[in-house]
């Protein structure tokens, strides 16, 4: 008999370890040895759950780091992405109650009157009082793994939504630096505008006092004029532009466009140094990888808690307590107990509801999995695109640089050769326009050189 117990407890034992769910296999990713785009990478051991670091701070700006700081406290964004992530973890604990008896307590008093003429009664109809009070214990026997499953399912949810929250904040992160950086390169634009009405000015104005005298004609102050008046114009498109740069910061800190503003201010822009990294840790950095992962280890558990209904549930009771007739229920009470019901269900025939529910939850695995290669993919795909942006730009930002200071000598030269009577108005115009093209030009290089920069950090998952 001993020995029958034994086995029938190891079995239970055996039981309850059972798990239907298939073993956890994450896709094959294949993972380059270096990027493509970049060259002499040294590798570093980040981690998706490791801090991304105040990457902002690289471009050495107090007032983005103001911004970045506000966007933390104020952003509805991340509110948002924050009250996701409560809701998974309040998910998770619920799911984790099952694991544990439910036991409720409860009491019940009623007064009742039996007929006289009841079978077997003696013609009497007697009155009398009950009074009970109990608890009760219900716990079922996860014997093949679909509760724990379940929980397992439930645990990688939570953690998927921790890496929704951690992109979410890296995503907001870089949507500020990257609206300030827009907002810096319009301030330098406004300013080289400011400077080159300056200078039209001075020029309308010589061409206007050489046609009093009868030297230039009409014609040279009309050019002088037209372009005068588009640069004045181009100042005020620059300005609309910057006020709605202003109003998008403004949405991303969580403050009112009407009460926000941000000083304007002409400062060098310059991208930070290029961090330091290898391939195979952009699947360890990233959070949005790190979510669809796993999303993929709950879909996973889930098939498990799709077959587990292929077998029977089993529940035990346990209820208990007190009970009396006379009003004395905690003096002279009658104790009363009773151990069960032990009860199986299983379901014979369901229509097919059971075997549909197993292929749709192989088929949510399926489309999970096909959605974490998509995001290693992108995720690969930005990399290299920022690397090779910010590596083709600051070769752009050389010859741009020289191309203005050459464009910008024409046009001193042009005005020169003018007042000097050596050449048409049209040349100076000429030179002129083109000296502002140029210039404006190299600003929208550096701007977008500090746009790539800002991209490479959020494709990388953040600072390294």
């Amino acid at each position: 008999m001993g020995v029958d117990r034994r086995a029938a407890a190891m079995l239970l034992a055996g039981l309850a370890g059972c798990s239907m769910a298939p073993a956890y296999r994450p896709p094959a990713t294949a993972v380059p040895q270096a990027f493509k785009e970049a060259e002499g990478w040294t590798a570093a051991t980040p981690m998706d759950q490791a801090s991304r670091g105040k990457w902002w701070e690289a471009f050495g700006d107090p007032v983005l780091n103001d911004l970045e700081a506000r966007a933390e406290q104020a952003s509805p964004t991340l509110a948002a992405a924050l009250a996701r992530y409560d809701q998974a973890r309040a998910a998770a604990r619920i799911e984790r109650a099952d694991l544990f008896p439910q036991v409720n307590a409860g009491g019940d008093a009623s007064r009742q009157r039996l007929s006289g003429r009841r079978f077997g009664g003696n013609g009497t109809a007697p009155t009398y009082d009950d009074f009970s009070v109990g608890a009760t214990l219900d716990y079922e026997l996860d014997l093949w793994g679909r509760i724990r499953n379940g929980v397992r399912a439930a645990r990688a949810d939570a953690q998927a939504s921790e890496a929704d929250l951690a992109s979410a904040r890296l995503s907001l992160q870089a949507a500020v630096a990257d609206a300030y950086a827009r907002l810096r390169g319009l301030d330098a634009e406004a300013e080289l505008l400011r400077q080159t009405v300056e200078a039209f000015g001075k020029a309308y104005r010589l061409t206007a006092t050489r046609h009093d005298g009868g030297i230039a004609s009409g014609i040279d102050v009309n050019r002088a004029k037209t372009v005068l008046d588009n640069a004045q114009a181009q100042i005020s498109a620059v300005a609309n532009e910057r006020a709605a740069t202003e109003h998008e910061i403004a949405a991303l800190v969580g403050a009112v466009a009407s009460d926000f503003s941000v000083p304007v201010r002409v400062q060098p822009l310059g991208a930070p140094p290029l961090p330091a990294g290898a391939p195979s840790e952009l699947l360890q950095r990233r959070p949005d990888i790190a979510a669809a992962e796993r999303r993929m280890f709950a879909a996973n558990a889930r098939i498990g808690v799709a077959r587990a209904a292929f077998f029977p549930t089993l529940t035990l009771g346990l209820s208990g307590g007190y009970q009396t007739t006379h009003g004395e229920l905690f003096s002279k009470p009658s104790s009363f107990w009773g151990l069960g019901p032990a009860s199986a269900v299983l379901a014979l025939f369901d229509g097919g509801r059971r075997r549909a529910g197993v292929k749709m939850s192989r088929a949510e695995y399926e489309e999970v999995s096909a959605g974490y290669r998509e995001t290693v993919l992108g995720a690969f795909r930005q990399v290299e695109d920022a690397i090779a942006a910010n590596r083709h730009l600051a070769d752009q930002a050389v010859n741009q640089r020289s191309a203005a200071a050459a464009a910008g000598r024409t046009s001193e030269l042009a005005l020169t050769r003018y007042r000097d009577g050596a050449s048409d108005y049209l040349e100076v115009v000429t030179a002129q326009t083109d000296a502002l093209e140029a210039q404006r030009a190299l600003l929208s290089v550096e701007t977008q050189r500090m746009r790539a920069s800002v991209a490479l950090v959020k494709a990388l998952g953040g600072a390294v």
